[in-house]
């Protein structure tokens, strides 16, 4: 069970660094409303069990960050907008950040720099030089990489994330997605990505294209 309270401490020391310091407004209302929407019931996998999994790997990718407090607002918000039958959820929830960061106290220039790399999920395909990027869509993408009872668990939750999909048109659809991940250069951009979790999840994603296609 996710620890609640540990992660609104998480949430104040990125809001508060943000926005360097200031005290005003109070950032606990954010968290409860951020903590709220990641609670869901329609969400499996994206959940605050994903959240806070994609802030541990921003703190372990953060030296390869030029702001790791807007990439740690990024992964606030990536999915704070998330309904399984919609395609728009990074744009709502870009949208989200651009409404309530400013708000929150958040300079202009770092709520642009946070709504940025929430729409960047939509794709993980971050360009070259983009250091924020890539540390947010590693983070995200590093539960490709995880043990294989961890990785079963969680094509589990996205299968129930997409229940309403008749099984015939979400085998065909996932197996699509993973061909296609399969197919990229490097599915991780930074150095530690690369080395730590590239041939890790290129296995397991060949393991369950074997299943899909059985």
């Amino acid at each position: 069970m996710t620890d609640l309270d540990a992660l609104r401490s998480r949430w104040l020391r990125t809001l508060l660094a943000a926005r360097e310091g200031a005290r005003h407004p109070d950032p606990r209302l954010y968290a409860d409303d951020l903590l709220r929407r990641w609670s869901e019931p329609q969400r499996h996998y994206h959940t605050v069990e994903h959240l806070t999994t994609v802030l541990d790997h921003v703190d372990v990718l953060q030296e390869y960050a030029d702001d790791p407090e807007a990439v740690r607002l990024a992964a606030w918000f990536h999915d704070a907008v998330y309904l399984p039958d919609r395609s728009t959820n990074e744009e709502r929830s870009a949208r989200l950040a651009e409404r309530a960061l400013p708000e929150a106290g958040v300079p202009q220039s770092t709520t642009d720099e946070v709504a940025r790399l929430v729409r960047l999920t939509v794709s993980h395909a971050p360009e070259p030089g983009d250091a924020n990027g890539a540390v947010l869509c590693d983070a995200d993408l590093a539960i490709l990489a995880a043990a294989p009872h961890a990785y079963a668990a969680y094509t589990a939750a996205v299968r129930q994330e997409y229940g309403f999909v008749p099984v015939e048109a979400f085998r065909a659809g996932r197996a699509a997605v993973l061909r296609q991940l399969l197919d990229l250069p490097r599915l991780f951009r930074t150095p530690y990505g690369q080395r730590e979790w590239e041939a890790t999840a290129r296995w397991n994603i060949g393991a369950e294209l074997e299943l899909l296609d059985a």
